[in-house]
């Protein structure tokens, strides 16, 4: 037994282990790189930290790629990886807290004209107006390309939960849209 445990070990067996770990990462990392920065983007809408947050995301994949047992489901790995390292971000900043008594604040929002943007800008815009609960799904949906069963595993929730997440979301969406076109109408004069 203990003749076993010291015996020299086989340089050749680690380095080919080695190999097959650095061929399988640089094939997940090639075919899913584009997708976990477009959805770094979305979730903090700027370039410089959604590059962060995929390059940490690499790393910890590449720590944890023992992990990953069924390679058709690596974007759905990868992609609750960047999700927890968008939120270890916010855990490690510490926000200044200002007193809002020393800021007006209007009671309501000032209306912006959208003549000249474009209507993937208003979607966003409109994007952005859902809560979290119904948005992130919805994201994972039409950006990620996920089904109901993926985003389920993702978030941590039930299918069920999240079809119904998907319904209401695109119910509020269409509701928003139809309210703008409508205030349009009324400021081009329609009645």
């Amino acid at each position: 037994m203990m003749k076993q445990f010291f015996r020299k070990k086989s340089a050749e067996t680690s380095v080919s282990v080695d190999m097959n770990k650095q061929k399988r990462y640089e094939s997940l990392v090639r075919a899913w790189h584009k997708d976990l920065y477009r959805y770094a983007y979305w979730l903090c809408h700027d370039p410089h930290v959604a590059e962060d947050l995929v390059q940490e995301t690499c790393l910890r994949a590449w720590r944890s790629l023992d992990n990953l047992k069924d390679d058709s489901a690596a974007k759905a790995w990868l992609i609750t990886i960047l999700r927890r390292e968008n939120a270890r971000r916010f855990e490690r900043k510490q926000l200044d807290l200002v007193d809002l008594d020393e800021y007006a604040i209007p009671d309501h929002e000032p209306e912006t004209s959208s003549l000249g943007d474009s209507e993937l800008g208003q979607l966003s815009r409109l994007l952005q107006q859902l809560s979290p609960e119904y948005r992130e799904p919805l994201v994972l949906q039409v950006m990620a390309g996920f089904n109901g069963d993926e985003i389920a595993n993702i978030l941590g929730l039930n299918r069920n939960t999240v079809m119904t997440r998907l319904f209401r979301a695109r119910n509020q969406l269409k509701d928003s849209i139809e309210k703008q076109t409508e205030r349009r109408g009324q400021h081009n004069g329609r009645p």
